[in-house]
């Protein structure tokens, strides 16, 4: 698979990029969540789910995630090294981090908490992406239903998703609100923004000529005449385009 030949190449880079990522992603959740102020649709999801059981947020979101994997199985993906750690990690950290942050206190103090949250995990995005060791459970799922239906649009099959989970998270309790909006807002130009920033080159590609491109480059031989075209360094455990969700 293609994320094993990626974490072979710069191991210990990927690999601490892209546990920074998961944690900080599940600290950010928690920081939202303590707000007060309204979540993203799966986190909506998450907590109504949580609220009716009586399982800790965590605990949910580490279910769900299981349960979307499963769906890849009929989708034909293939789950990485960081779609795995996602499924975990994440559950883990915002159980942890919800114990350690306080409930309540002034709007003024709840806003902060929020912007820091959603900054936050647009910077978890870009860390645990730019890895390249898988995507998450739910945007393989999103990629999965876009390869088993040629011609449908990313952006039409992610919109009916995320409206989806957000009005069953809605009706069973969860929070939405200015969070919500804000999230649905910021979150695509701040993806836009860290992903390259902590992009990681994969590994080099052989081309035409026997020629070798380090992360997507060609190297030009002496006397070969012209240099072969490159063979494009794509993200391949990534969604192609910027997620409109950074919900992993």
């Amino acid at each position: 698979m293609a994320e094993i030949g990626n974490v072979r190449h710069r191991p210990a880079r990927r690999l601490t990029q892209l546990f920074a990522g998961l944690v900080l992603y599940g600290a950010s959740m928690a920081m939202m969540i303590r707000s007060g102020l309204g979540l993203n649709p799966w986190d909506v999801f998450h907590q109504g789910l949580s609220r009716l059981t009586g399982l800790s947020f965590g605990t949910v979101t580490i279910a769900v995630g299981v349960v979307v994997l499963l769906a890849w199985i009929p989708l034909r993906q293939r789950p990485g090294i960081g779609t795995v750690s996602n499924v975990l990690v994440i559950g883990l950290v915002v159980d942890a981090s919800l114990a350690l942050l306080p409930s309540g206190g002034p709007l003024p103090a709840r806003i902060a908490l929020l912007v820091v949250g959603i900054v936050g995990n647009g910077a978890a995005t870009g860390l645990y992406l730019g890895a390249r060791l898988g995507p998450g459970p739910r945007d393989g799922l999103m990629t999965g239903f876009v390869a088993r239906r040629p011609g449908r649009s990313i952006r039409v099959v992610r919109t009916a998703i995320e409206v989806g989970v957000l009005a069953a998270g809605w009706l069973l309790g969860g929070t939405v609100g200015l969070g919500t909006v804000a999230y649905a807002l910021a979150i695509g130009p701040l993806a836009q923004l860290f992903v390259p920033m902590f992009d990681v080159a994969g590994p080099p590609r052989p081309l035409a000529g026997g020629a070798a491109g380090v992360g997507g480059a060609a190297r030009p031989t002496a006397g070969a005449g012209p240099t072969p075209t490159a063979v494009p360094d794509e993200p391949v455990d990534a969604p192609r385009t910027a997620p409109s969700s950074s919900r992993p």
